[in-house]
């Protein structure tokens, strides 16, 4: 086991991460409360992890976002890091997936990170500095596995989406960049066939490999690096 990743410019930093009552999301909450950050973690229902302000948080509703980030703001101060995680997978043929379905994909993979984003930017923008990572997918690169493309395309135009804040505010101090994990032993790939023999490295990633990824991308170490879609997927995708 790998020792304990340090990173600096955490200090004083306050993080939200949405999306956070378990898998990715928790760790990558963990991850950033250990490396010393003020840490709050947004879901349906309101995380309880030690150290960390749960809040309930429905992306897809702005009022709820609004609510969440004024509690973060006035408990912990504005975010400086925004973390967007929330997501769902529904595996249906194209043909029988309904508009109501289609948008319930688009509405919280897409339209949540949009909402969060919009309401973070202002404060960084003011204070100059800011760090945007949204979890996307190898699927919004390739199309993903068969019967999932409401969520290929979602996970497409998040990365699309970081890219182009990372365009508009990289002169105020803030970088934007997305992860297109692939295969992370999570509850999503619960019950699915073991298809580590089908990754170089010879093993599913693990969900803090995404986290600690996510807290170099906010950490002071990479200031240089924006708009960038980095793969967390153990070679199963090399483009």
């Amino acid at each position: 086991m790998s020792d304990p990743l340090q990173l600096s410019g955490f200090d004083g930093r306050v993080a939200l991460v949405t999306g956070g009552a378990r898998g990715i999301g928790r760790a990558i909450a963990e991850t950033l409360r250990d490396q010393g950050a003020r840490v709050a973690v947004g879901d349906l229902r309101a995380p309880e992890i030690d150290g960390v302000l749960g809040l309930e948080l429905d992306v897809t509703d702005e009022r709820s976002v609004d609510a969440a980030f004024g509690r973060v703001e006035a408990e912990l101060g504005a975010p400086s890091i925004l973390v967007v995680n929330a997501g769902i997978y529904i595996v249906e043929p194209f043909e029988e997936t309904t508009l109501a379905s289609w948008q319930k994909t688009i509405d919280v993979n897409l339209t949540g990170a949009y909402l969060c984003a919009r309401r973070a930017v202002g404060a960084m923008r003011e204070d100059g500095y800011g760090r945007i990572v949204m979890i996307g997918s190898s699927a919004g690169k390739t199309g993903g596995a068969r019967s999932a493309a409401a969520y290929g395309a979602s996970k497409a135009g998040v990365m699309v989406l970081a890219k182009s804040l990372a365009s508009e505010y990289a002169a105020f101090g803030i970088t934007s960049n997305a992860l297109a994990p692939t295969l992370i032993d999570t509850e999503m790939i619960a019950g699915a066939p073991d298809m580590s023999d089908r990754i170089p490295v010879g093993r599913l990633g693990t969900v803090h490999d995404v986290a600690d990824t996510v807290a170099f991308l906010a950490s002071a170490h990479a200031g240089y690096i924006t708009g960038e879609v980095v793969d967390v997927n153990g070679g199963f995708l090399i483009d």
